[in-house]
């Protein structure tokens, strides 16, 4: 399918000086499209020329028009001397091939330089015009809509979702090539990035064809990683999963003609209500009632040959539990089979996606992951032929047979990352083992009375707490109840996720963020001996992760958590791991114990005063934190409760394991017997310094809640008022003396510093709640930690009993505040202000805190008030799916964008706090521009997947890599709903973009 690509260079403003003489500048530009390249004429003298340039057309294949992306070149002409350049714009085409997107590209772009940042900009009008061609031998997946957006998107309905896809790209670092070596640095990173931006497109339309192959036209949950490997290469890595949606707008606009579902099925959307009139300020609440459907055929995927080496390590861990799939009776004992065997055809049957419509899972078995190490220079020996592709099946393998172990024949909440030092790389992938519903699965066989028996028996509420595997084969000592809801089937003591929570789930206060921090040094070595020993590390580290979450979740209260993600980071001398995840308090599964201390202790009368001092302050922690989190489970009498276990089955499992092994017994009645409490182990001065750090874990002020879920549980009456933001905190340790213990105390301290500022200055936005909290911790250098997070403050509105608590918070806030409070919500932190208030190890600290600015997608005018200069307005920036209070109407194409920045002057741009706040300002305005190009007004699911920071302080350097990326939509506010309706989306922007943007 050829297509013609016109562009026109209108105009551009605020250019830098380039003629000294004259203080002005010669400015024109290049326009290049893959081996193609047209000028504009040369406007002499002046900082804002008017080219007004005619239509410079390229005609291309569509595959082209994937994979390149258009180059817009600034560049200062010289008559004597080489041209001097002044930056750059890289336009992705994509969002054009879509048949509802965008019909063109329109507006002012920043022009971007990777030394100086942005110079200017440049008005920049593009169309493109598709020729249809039925070429069944076509390389173009041109029609696939990309979402970055974990569940299904708000103005779609899913008809069918078809299972994973997944491919990598690999080529050539530029940054390591011999050219470089004679090269500008600004050459060098120009190369890197065109190479990135062909890379990305190239890899979108592979993923493309793979979906087409499989009948869908959408991949929903897409994820794209780029993995530097030095002088090993350039990989760029995508996950997602791939759908057949459709527009509700207009039902059977984009299913192809095979794809229609069959008349008996129920046509209702996923996450729309039916009715127009009614909209929700939240997510929008799924239907009971919704159809969707699995495609039987098999997943299209890349076989490939695992190979196993000595260095790869996939420890096992299935942490939580979830239900057994014995209720409905023999119909849906049938369909449960149909759904697992046509499942099971598929090499990984994973999917990506994170929320689901109201009984899509019928039980949640747990988390389950698996990590390997491996050597990147074994790509190279040709005596052994290992590929990225094997390393990838290896692990995904693991997971799947993980999955089988939980009685479960699927994967939810499915993600991988990397972590590169040198030539050792740690592979992780992880998800959350499930049970799907059987109604799903699209089969000709299936009667409809067999459709209308199932109706009757759909999961309850707390259907998917039940454990889907057998009692008496359980892959890891639980202690299992009756469930606390229907008392009808067995649920575990807790639950453990990678997935948001179900909307009907029942819980019992709120939620709040639980992390788990930890540091181990290793000793420097290379290679094989270095791949070992982090081999050795890793199962004690995941250990220790597991036992601090379960220490925190029983601390709080709580007996749930979703959401978990966890990185482990290497580094050259040490091992990072954070985990992150939000603990809540299901109504179906026990009330937790408390926490007993028990241990080996000296006859020393005053050590055992210690203890019990502890156990009471133990003790109150949690009764404080039930109280803060208003968790008050209803009582319930013995006699609706009965036996925990049945006594025969109890008694046949114990037996059986003592005939086995008479230390499994042991280990089971310790930890997971019929106790009131969770015991806590002390048996050295290490796990009494845990149980000291268990208690300094204090929780948020007053008028906040954090989450790393999309919603607080618990809470649901959110306002409108909005506020992004990204921070990032580097410090470098002291070599000197450095132990585990301080290692571990300084990483606890910035992470716990890090909130504390956020909760600082967003003290005027009370009452209100962190979601999305997304924690990234890397090791860029040696000594070196550096931790980014970027989350979404979201207000809600108190119900009458917690109005006191609001008014006495604001009365001390203005008390405490000054008059101009609000020019301190994000200020620039220095290295000076980090120090002395928060403090940190004996070296430098510095902090970059940076909140979506409040004007329009201009850099230069982004402190302007709202719609000041500005045709689109103001494009909002959440990592959310949704935005509160508004209605998304269209989405515009995904936003995937790469950036470097290298610079020459550290000291002088502020050091390295000046440095990255600039940069990331430089990124918001260089997305929001582009976003207000294709004709939108803000970009949801929104994530900074990478901050790569690189530090040479004695040569005054550094330089920084960011890739971020998101859904670019058009949203209209609920109030203006009656107005759209006889209209067009777009053409209440300008009124309704301001509406509930922070500008306190």
């Amino acid at each position: 399918m050829p297509g013609k690509l016109k562009v026109k260079i209108v105009a551009g403003r605020h250019l830098p000086v380039m003629d000294r003489a004259s203080d002005l500048t010669d400015a024109f530009v290049e326009v290049k499209f893959g081996n193609t390249t047209f000028k504009t004429d040369v406007y002499l003298k002046s900082l804002n020329p008017q080219w007004n340039s005619e239509w410079f057309k390229f005609e291309v294949d569509d595959e082209d028009l994937q994979d390149e992306p258009l180059q817009i070149t600034v560049l200062d002409h010289d008559t004597y001397s080489a041209n001097d350049a002044i930056g750059k714009v890289y336009i992705d085409i994509d969002p054009l091939l879509y048949s509802e997107a965008a019909t063109v590209i329109s507006g002012w772009f920043p022009i971007y330089d990777t030394i100086h940042g942005i110079r200017g900009e440049i008005n920049v009008v593009v169309k493109v015009d598709l020729f249809n061609d039925l070429n069944r031998f076509r390389q173009s997946s041109c029609g696939v809509k990309f979402f970055c957006t974990t569940s299904i998107p708000k103005c779609y309905r899913a008809v069918i979702i078809h299972g994973f896809v997944e491919e990598l790209v690999v080529n050539e670092d530029p940054e390591y090539q011999w050219i470089d070596r004679i090269r500008t640095p600004r050459a060098s990173n120009e190369a890197r990035q065109r190479l990135i931006s062909l890379m990305s497109g190239e890899l979108q339309r592979k993923i493309g064809l793979k979906v087409l192959e499989m009948r869908g036209n959408a991949v929903v949950g897409y994820l794209q990683c780029f993995d530097l490997e030095g002088e090993s290469g350039l990989v760029v890595r995508a996950i997602g999963t791939a759908c057949t949606l459709d527009k509700l707008s207009s039902p059977a606009a984009f299913l192809p003609a095979c794809n229609s579902p069959s008349k008996e099925m129920k046509e209702i959307p996923f996450n729309e209500d039916p009715n127009p009139n009614t909209h929700s300020s939240g997510p929008s609440t799924p239907l009971k009632n919704q159809t969707y459907s699995f495609s039987p055929s098999k997943s299209y995927s890349r076989q490939s040959s695992s190979s196993d080496t000595d260095l790869s390590l996939t420890p096992k861990t299935g942490m939580g539990s979830g239900s057994a799939g014995k209720e409905g009776g023999p119909f849906k004992a049938l369909l449960r089979q149909q759904t697992q065997s046509a499942l099971e055809q598929r090499e990984f049957p994973f999917f990506t996606l994170t929320a689901f419509p109201p009984g899509f899972l019928v039980h949640v078995g747990g988390v389950v992951s698996a990590r390997s190490v491996k050597l990147l220079d074994r790509i190279h020996n040709p005596d052994e032929p290992e590929t990225r592709d094997a390393w990838w099946a290896e692990i995904r393998q693991e997971i799947k047979s993980h999955a089988k172990a939980l009685g479960c024949h699927a994967v939810v909440g499915y993600s991988e990352s990397t972590s590169i030092c040198e030539e050792v790389c740690i592979l992780s992938a992880s998800g959350t083992a499930a049970v799907l519903n059987p109604r799903f699965l699209q089969d000709g066989t299936v009667e409809g009375c067999l459709e209308q028996r199932l109706e009757e028996n759909l999961p309850t509420r707390c259907g998917f707490c039940h454990i889907p595997y057998d009692e008496l084969n359980m892959p890891f000592p639980a202690h299992l109840t009756y469930c606390y809801n229907c008392r009808k089937q067995k649920v575990p003591d807790v639950l453990f996720t990678t997935i948001d929570l179900p909307t009907d789930a029942t819980v019992i206060g709120k939620g709040c963020l639980i992390q788990a921090r930890l540091c181990r040094l290793k000793k420097k070595a290379q290679a094989e001996a270095n791949a070992t020993a982090i081999s050795n590390l890793l199962p004690f580290m995941e250990y220790e992760v597991h036992t601090q979450l379960m220490n925190k979740l029983k601390l709080k209260g709580m007996n749930a958590l979703f959401g978990l993600r966890i990185q482990i980071t290497v580094g050259e001398n040490m091992l990072m791991g954070l985990a992150s995840a939000t603990g809540v308090y299901l109504a179906a599964l026990p009330t937790p114990g408390g926490i007993q201390i028990a241990g080996k202790t000296p006859n020393d009368g005053s050590y055992e005063q210690h203890i019990s001092h502890m156990q009471k302050k133990i003790n109150d922690t949690i009764a404080k934190n039930k109280e803060l989190y208003e968790i008050s489970p209803p009582e319930i009498s013995e006699e609706i409760i009965g036996s925990p276990i049945p006594e025969p089955r109890q008694r046949s499992r114990l037996l059986r394991s003592q005939s086995e092994s008479s230390d499994e017994v042991t280990e089971l009645d310790l930890s997971h017997g019929k106790k009131d409490a969770f015991v806590l182990e002390i048996d050295d001065t290490d796990a009494m310094e845990d149980v000291h750090s268990l208690l300094t874990d204090v929780p948020p002020p007053s008028g906040f809640y954090s989450c790393n879920t999309e919603i607080m549980p618990g809470i649901n009456n959110w306002t409108s008022e909005i506020q992004m933001f990204t921070s990032v905190r580097v410090i470098r340790l002291s070599s000197l003396n450095l132990t585990n213990q301080a290692l571990n105390k300084n990483f606890n301290d910035l992470c716990e510093n890090l909130l504390k500022s956020l909760y600082f200055k967003l003290r005027s936005m009370i009452p209100c709640c962190l979601c999305h909290v997304n924690f990234t911790v890397s090791l860029p250098e040696d000594e070196l930690i550096q931790v980014t997070v970027t989350a979404v403050a979201i207000t809600f509105d108190k119900n009458q009993a917690l109005q006191t608590t609001k008014t006495h918070v604001e009365k001390s806030l203005q008390r405490a505040s000054t008059d101009n409070e609000e020019l301190l919500q994000f200020p620039l932190e220095l290295c000076s202000d980090s120090l002395s208030s928060h403090p940190l190890p004996p070296a430098k600290a510095v902090t970059v805190e940076k909140a979506s600015p409040v004007g329009d997608g201009n850099f230069r005018n982004r402190s302007a008030p709202p719609c000041a200069n500005s045709t689109v307005g103001v494009v909002k920036m959440t990592p959310l799916s949704f935005i509160p209070g508004a209605k998304i109407t269209k989405y515009l194409g995904i936003i995937n964008m790469f950036f470097i920045r290298e610079t020459t002057s550290l000291r002088e741009e502020g050091g390295v706090s000046g440095f990255l706040h600039a940069f990331i300002a430089e990124v918001f305005a260089m997305v929001r521009a582009h976003v207000a190009a294709l004709g939108g007004n803000a970009v949801v699911s929104y994530i900074m997947k990478q901050c790569v920071f690189m530090e040479n302080p004695n040569k005054n350097q550094a330089q920084c890599l960011i890739n971020v990326s998101g859904d670019a939509v058009v949203f209209v506010r609920e109030s203006d709903l009656e107005v759209v309706s006889t209209q067009q989306p777009t053409a209440n922007c300008q009124s309704s973009c301001t509406e509930g943007e922070v500008t306190t």
